[in-house]
């Protein structure tokens, strides 16, 4: 208070003040003057009200649109839904590896993945397919079928695949287990194992996995015929130890014994 004093008893201060400062503090207080008239009473305290109201009512006002909006948010999510368009996914491609004389399209007729997704079944031989395996794009099999008489040309992607073909034999021009490796290395599912498809193409190594169940489990519980292998037919030529003896129509009728191979073949260029 003292330093309020001796401010306003500068007269420097004073001059600085804007016209009318002074006489609003020297003016008495609304409490201690005349009972002002009751328009007069009624008309004060709107403006106070109005100056204390706008920033409650702004307050107000932005708080009621953001819970609006907020309302309006899940409104907008509880409201029904119009008529959904049905998700038509395209059928899954079955390829049948296996003869003509079963037909195994009917077996997968009206037969549905989780009861959603159709099978289509694409059937044909080894022999009458082609194939080209990606380490990211899969594998595209094509496929040149006759159809009653008809040349089919068809070129897809295959989701799964059934084997019931052998991928090899002794026959010339019947060894498919390149087809084999190429399915395996576009990562199709299989039915039946890839795998196991590829080992049964050699009938010594099946064999020899079987030697392997024949150790664990023994002669009582796996049974196991003896067999012997060589890797060529070069020692099942001839036996060491045999004798043979040769007759030939000689002047004197005599007998020729050979006891190696060799002086057989020279017995039989006679």
């Amino acid at each position: 208070m003292n330093f309020l004093r001796r401010r306003l008893s500068d007269s420097s201060f004073v001059a600085n003040l804007p016209n009318g400062y002074m006489t609003d503090l020297q003016r008495p207080d609304s409490s201690t003057s005349s009972p002002a008239s009751p328009a007069m009473e009624r008309r004060h305290p709107q403006p106070l009200a109005a100056s204390f109201s706008s920033p409650g009512s702004s307050l107000f006002s932005s708080f009621s649109s953001a819970m609006k909006q907020t309302s309006q948010a899940p409104s907008g999510l509880m409201e029904p839904p119009g008529p959904s368009v049905p998700i038509v996914q395209r059928p899954r491609i079955l390829l049948v590896i296996d003869d003509a004389h079963t037909d195994w399209t009917k077996y997968f007729q009206g037969k549905k993945v989780n009861g959603e997704i159709e099978i289509r079944v694409e059937q044909a031989e080894f022999s009458e397919l082609n194939l080209a395996a990606y380490v990211t794009g899969g594998c595209m099999v094509d496929m040149q079928v006759m159809r009653n008489g008809t040349k089919v040309v068809r070129s897809f992607k295959p989701d799964f695949i059934l084997v019931r073909q052998h991928a090899y034999s002794m026959a010339l021009g019947e060894d498919y287990r390149s087809l084999v490796i190429g399915l395996q290395y576009g990562g199709l599912p299989a039915v039946n194992s890839l795998y196991s498809v590829y080992n049964f193409c050699s009938k010594p190594w099946v064999f020899s996995q079987l030697i392997k169940i024949f150790h664990s489990l023994g002669p009582e519980k796996f049974p196991l015929v003896e067999q012997t292998f060589f890797p060529n037919h070069k020692p099942m030529d001839f036996v060491q130890n045999a004798n043979i003896f040769s007759k030939g129509r000689l002047a004197y009728n005599r007998s020729i014994r050979q006891a190696t191979f060799a002086e057989l073949q020279a017995a039989c260029s006679l």
